[in-house]
């Protein structure tokens, strides 16, 4: 296990960094790391086999070890450097209300490209990053391996996607920038869903593997994805809302893949 070192200053490179990559929705990009906090999302990196490059621990609890559980013992002896700072900065760290006290630094995948045969879902613009991590827990949750985000779609890896997602990043191969010309890649038929085209969900055989394209909170899916997709999709809505929010509709869409396998 590494031993922790004490960082004390506000003006410490890496605190700095750090500062940047917790709170910038893109700082990821450039600096080719994410940080995320708390116990479930650095249990979830571990329990998938991802070294982080630094455990991030407030000093209260790392000197009191009545105030944690021990699971930190595996993040230290997991993490490639152990870093403790006073609780003051790590609250100026955290980017949430009430901090946790522990976090990872995680290098992003390298290497990776597109698979062209595997159960995915395309990102067509989906903007809030709510939306955006609760469709990737559920492509976890219903065993599609892979999701492609279009250009002007939240970015994947920004803190908020990062704990709406609760850990479904790390068991997803994940890509984002892509154009519509990209999706050519894929070999499996893409289904994309309306509230007003399409066969009714519950009366398709559907495609397995195929890539589901879930659009844009208010304008859906694009024309061009629509056109190319091979099957259109409506979810039945009796209640007679008009439409149904992207992040549940995706969930629909994806169990209703998964128990037709």
């Amino acid at each position: 296990m590494a031993e922790p070192v004490s960082i004390t200053s506000r003006d410490n490179p890496l605190l700095k960094e750090l500062r940047k990559v917790a709170q910038d929705n893109t700082a990821y990009r450039k600096v080719g790391r994410f940080w995320v906090e708390g116990d479930h999302l650095c249990s979830a990196a571990l329990q998938r086999g991802v070294k982080p490059a630094a455990a991030v621990y407030s000093e209260s609890f790392w000197q009191n070890p009545k105030s944690r559980p021990l699971a930190p013992v595996e993040y230290a002896r997991a993490a490639i450097k152990n870093i403790v700072i006073p609780d003051g900065l790590f609250r100026e760290l955290s980017g949430l209300e009430s901090p946790a006290s522990v976090g990872f630094v995680i290098d992003l995948p390298d290497d990776v490209s597109l698979q062209p045969l595997v159960p995915t879902v395309i990102l067509d613009r989906v903007q809030d990053a709510g939306n955006v991590g609760s469709i990737l827990r559920s492509a976890g949750a219903f065993g599609f391996r892979q999701v492609l985000a279009l250009k002007g779609t939240a970015a994947l890896w920004s803190p908020k996607v990062l704990r709406a997602g609760m850990g479904a990043h790390f068991g997803l191969t994940l890509l984002e920038g892509l154009t519509i010309e990209d999706l050519q890649a894929l070999q499996v038929p893409i289904v994309v869903t309306s509230s007003h085209q399409g066969d009714l969900i519950q009366n398709l055989k559907l495609p397995h593997p195929c890539a589901w394209a879930m659009g844009h909170e208010g304008q859906g899916v694009c024309a061009e994805l629509m056109q190319r997709a091979a099957v259109h999709v409506r979810i039945g809505q009796p209640g007679g809302e008009e439409s149904l929010n992207v992040a549940a509709a995706a969930a629909i869409c994806l169990h209703a893949s998964s128990i037709q396998r």
